[in-house]
């Protein structure tokens, strides 16, 4: 079991996983810095991106949480054939049901997307000064920087939401964002 069988499994039942560039910038990121310890991902899928980040060194604990249940006992049965069950504690039900009983280095939300603003304001409370917000997807596919009509409402309605998310990193007091053209948008704000 290696993770090539993970990206294949990913690809081959329609699991949304981190493209490469993206689980690359994540995984150069936490190597460069190497404070980070602790972390936590809101929504795990199949384990993917918990066992990239877990694989990076043996200091690193995330906690990650994922609501699919299906998910779930998949991404469980990878970070057990991988053998990360010291450093990958897994969760399921609903993030926002969650409370951590810690503090985090850094913070990947990589979930729900109409929920980005609730992640951000329920969980920033457990990042440490100088700690790092990571937000996936903010292009959903190129379409937040569309200017053109979206025609289905469904859609559109999320891309609005996604594009209020990015306005409120901007603006948030005591965060720094930068958010960079890789993979599919990549958001990292820092903690001040």
């Amino acid at each position: 079991m290696g993770i090539k069988e993970i990206e294949h499994y990913a690809k081959e039942h329609h699991v949304p996983i981190m493209e490469q560039e993206g689980i690359q910038f994540l995984t150069k990121y936490i190597q460069e810095h190497e404070e980070i310890c602790q972390v936590l991902e809101i929504g795990s899928a199949i384990g993917y991106s918990a066992i990239r980040m877990a694989q990076i060194r043996k200091t690193i604990h995330v906690t990650t949480i994922e609501r699919d249940l299906e998910r779930y006992q998949k991404a469980v049965e990878n970070i057990q054939k991988m053998h990360f069950e010291e450093q990958i504690t897994i969760h399921y039900g609903d993030a926002f049901d969650f409370t951590p009983d810690q503090t985090y280095d850094l913070i990947f939300i990589d979930a729900a997307k109409s929920q980005y603003i609730k992640f951000f304001e329920q969980f920033t409370p457990f990042l440490k000064p100088g700690g790092t917000v990571i937000s996936d997807n903010l292009y959903f596919h190129g379409y937040t920087k569309q200017k053109e009509r979206i025609e289905s409402k469904n859609l559109r309605q999320l891309v609005q939401k996604i594009r209020n998310y990015i306005t409120y990193l901007e603006q948030k007091e005591g965060f720094t964002t930068t958010i960079y053209e890789i993979g599919d948008g990549i958001g990292v704000t820092r903690k001040e």
